[in-house]
């Protein structure tokens, strides 16, 4: 067995492993402490999602950073929120909080669904991936180079309901809604699913874990009987359809948008918290 002081002693988030790796996630802002020697180790940073408005709210940035050598020392851990919902026929949403490690590159908080507010309508948030828009005539968020990507458009038959688009994924587009069908959530990664399988955080699709995905539009402005997209794989949440129904939270820790909620009344969904994981073989 080899001396004290020759290989690195790492504590801070929760410890799990495989059988190569050990992974400290956190779930909350922290720090991860090195001591003894430096540590060489791959990072997963995922952002907050943004919150549901009519559209759906996207989710929040993701970086991978691989063979990043930590000296001796402490390493500050800052995990987004997410993002608040919306109630659709006012203001009230907003992004997901940014998540970084030490001074790496921060992942962008998800940016907001798109909102019909009384005053003036709130189009769907820039952010880590963008949120979806209420209206087609409404912008959809765009999502930030090499974190995520851009919500869909949402749609209106100009008369008598508003269905919003899709937040966006960390892989997928958020789809752009329809006559009586809203956009679906973007997919987030799944290139991470071992990760999240040893340390059990993310979105478990069939055995296989997935995270940051968008969240689904919200339904019909007067429940004309509209059909819902899909909420992205990656903890996205599910949109509402009837006047009455509220859209569904993210899942917390995998930076997935929140659901949308219809457009009079009912209160959307708010976006999942980030997470981050640093992995180093044992």
């Amino acid at each position: 067995m080899a001396s004290a002081g020759l290989f690195p002693t790492v504590t801070g988030g929760v410890l799990s492993s495989d059988a190569t790796y050990n992974y400290r996630a956190f779930l909350s802002s922290g720090s991860l402490i090195v001591s003894d020697a430096p540590l060489t180790c791959d990072i997963l940073v995922i952002a907050g999602g943004g919150g549901g408005g009519n559209g759906g709210g996207g989710a929040g940035g993701l970086l991978g950073f691989t063979s990043q050598v930590l000296s001796i020392g402490t390493s500050v851990v800052t995990v987004g929120n997410g993002g608040n919902a919306g109630k659709n026929n006012s203001s009230g949403a907003t992004n997901g909080g940014n998540s970084q490690f030490a001074s790496l590159t921060s992942a962008v908080g998800g940016g907001k669904g798109g909102t019909p507010n009384v005053a003036s309508e709130e189009p769907g948030g820039n952010g880590g991936s963008g949120g979806g828009s209420i209206r087609a005539a409404s912008a959809a968020g765009t999502g930030t180079s090499g974190q995520g990507t851009s919500g869909g458009l949402g749609y209106t038959d100009g008369v008598s309901y508003d269905i919003g688009g899709g937040g966006g994924g960390q892989q997928v587009a958020g789809s752009n809604s329809a006559a009586l069908l809203s956009g679906a959530g973007g997919d987030g990664s799944s290139a991470y699913s071992s990760w999240g399988l040893a340390s059990s955080t993310g979105h478990n699709v069939a055995g296989t874990v997935y995270y940051a995905g968008g969240g689904a539009g919200g339904g019909g402005k007067t429940g004309l009987g509209a059909s819902l997209g899909a909420a992205g794989k990656g903890g996205g949440g599910v949109g509402g359809l009837t006047p009455t129904t509220n859209g569904s939270n993210a899942t917390a820790n995998t930076g997935g948008g929140g659901g949308g909620g219809t457009a009079i009344g009912a209160f959307a969904g708010s976006g999942g918290s980030g997470i981050v994981i640093v992995r180093y073989l044992k």
